[in-house]
């Protein structure tokens, strides 16, 4: 019995600890509030879409609302005010009015991927609140600001006090996710395995739906949820159920420099170009498999067209995947006909400082060249690399679904901007229908395609943004 007695007075007495020591952070964090929003980004290094997202909004508070100090909160350990706002200029030409305040995040392995090999979605949610906890810990501000989609920080921010905002490109999980499960469908987000066995997708099929009431229940905590697409829109709407809180804001995409290119180009050979990093779910496969039934198709006087593989490798994994791809052009026999452009605009840029500048040189002549452009991942949540095909007077031939679908290749003043197919034999129609088009019906086709790229321009971003945003900052904070 006294052995029983201690061992409760000792869990009790730690267990009160805890929750002191919790309540005085808290409590300490709150009488601290900065006058700040404050940008939950872990990876200021990442150079994608979400990175530029960061740099524009931080731009369009500085501008907006100077009186307030923008901070970030990030895991890159050599990141310094100096060094982000560079990095702002050097790599997307954003230029912001002073160096962002930084806030070091020693914890971000609870949110790496390698951490969770089994339940990475649920573990790198609950990883995000132990880190966000450490962040608002250091340094707590009156507005959160989550650009990177972690919404299982939401709770702990509100719990600081503070109003949160996020900028979010592309749900967690999804519905569609739950559908393809259900549907036995195999895909990069689904592994073979399970998709063949009736137990392990039942099993999983209660895992997406536990995770899916969590997420929609940290998500609701959102006091502004603002979102790159339609269809983000509605999968944020239905999970999150903050309709009245959600504002359609397109990403800002650069494509002022596109929109100079000449319509006119050389189709003799014409060029295909498929800009995307070689990730898995990019559908890479089919494009090199849509491309050879083109080659097989063409008439005996037709010249061979080539197809242009552009993009960025994050990873060993990925230079794999770009090696099976060469293996893959070679089984096609399409081998001589398939350029793979790999890095290397970063590898060749011969100083740090103009990187930016010579990234856009080689990519807009590549584009340049292009009488159409190629994407192939089903759900991409926007699909910025179309926007870039369209701008840049390349026809797009992208996958019928989300962004690209519900935003992006729509008519134009009644003219069609592009193409939108779903599988092998309706992506190599389409690439046909490109190849074969009378000039004037090609140039018709691309002068429209151009025009509403500009509807995705960085300008219309920073307008939308700031209407967005304007209520919560001006609203007297509780």
């Amino acid at each position: 019995m006294t052995y029983q007695f201690v061992v409760f007075s000792f869990i009790s007495a730690l267990s009160s600890l805890i929750l002191s020591l919790f309540v005085s952070a808290l409590v300490r964090g709150r009488r601290n509030k900065k006058k700040a929003v404050a940008f939950f980004h872990p990876y200021t290094n990442d150079g994608g879409g979400g990175e530029r997202v960061l740099w524009c909004a931080v731009k369009a508070i500085q501008e907006d609302r100077p009186d307030v100090e923008c901070a970030v909160y990030t895991g890159d350990h050599d990141a310094s005010p100096d060094s982000l706002m560079a990095r702002a200029v050097d790599r997307f030409g954003v230029k912001l009015h002073y160096p962002p305040k930084v806030v070091h995040l020693c914890k971000r392995k609870w949110i790496e991927e390698t951490t969770y090999p089994r339940f990475t979605m649920i573990g790198q949610s609950l990883g995000s609140v132990y880190l966000s906890w450490e962040a608002l810990c250091k340094f707590t501000p009156m507005y959160y600001f989550d650009t990177s989609g972690y919404a299982f920080t939401y709770p702990v921010a509100r719990l600081f006090g503070c109003k949160v905002i996020c900028y979010t490109h592309y749900p967690t999980i999804s519905l569609d996710m739950l559908s393809r499960v259900r549907a036995h469908t195999s895909l990069y987000n689904n592994d073979a395995l399970i998709a063949r066995s009736i137990w392990l997708s039942e099993c999983k099929i209660l895992y997406y739906k536990f995770f899916s009431w969590m997420y929609g229940m940290v998500g609701s905590c959102a006091h502004l949820a603002m979102v790159n697409s339609s269809w983000t829109a509605s999968h944020i709407e239905k999970l999150w159920g903050i309709s009245d809180r959600i504002k359609r804001v397109y990403p800002p995409c650069d494509t002022s420099g596109l929109q100079e290119l000449q319509l006119e180009r050389s189709i003799r050979p014409a060029t295909i170009i498929s800009v995307a990093q070689f990730r898995p779910e990019k559908g890479h496969v089919l494009q090199l498999e849509a491309f050879s039934a083109v080659m097989k198709k063409l008439y005996a006087d037709e010249p061979r067209p080539k197809l242009q593989l552009v993009g960025s490798c994050r990873n060993k994994a990925d230079e794999e995947r770009v090696q099976n791809l060469k293996n893959k052009a070679v089984e096609l026999n399409v081998e001589e006909d398939v350029e793979f452009h790999v890095n290397v605009t970063y590898k060749s840029a011969p100083f740090f400082p103009y990187i930016f500048l010579y990234i856009l040189i080689n990519l807009a002549r590549l584009l340049g060249g292009a009488v159409a452009g190629i994407h192939s991942m089903i759900d991409e949540h926007f699909g910025i690399s179309v926007v870039e095909y369209m701008a840049a007077g390349a026809i797009p031939i992208a996958h019928a679904s989300a962004g690209p679908k519900m935003d992006i290749v729509l008519e134009e003043d009644g003219n069609q901007t592009g193409f939108l197919a779903e599988d092998l034999r309706e992506y190599s129609d389409a690439i046909l229908n490109v190849l074969r088009m009378e000039e004037t019906e090609r140039l018709k086709m691309a002068g429209a395609a151009r025009k509403r790229a500009s509807r995705f321009s960085e300008q219309r971003f920073y307008e939308d943004f700031k209407e967005a945003i304007r209520p919560i900052l001006q609203t007297p904070f509780e």
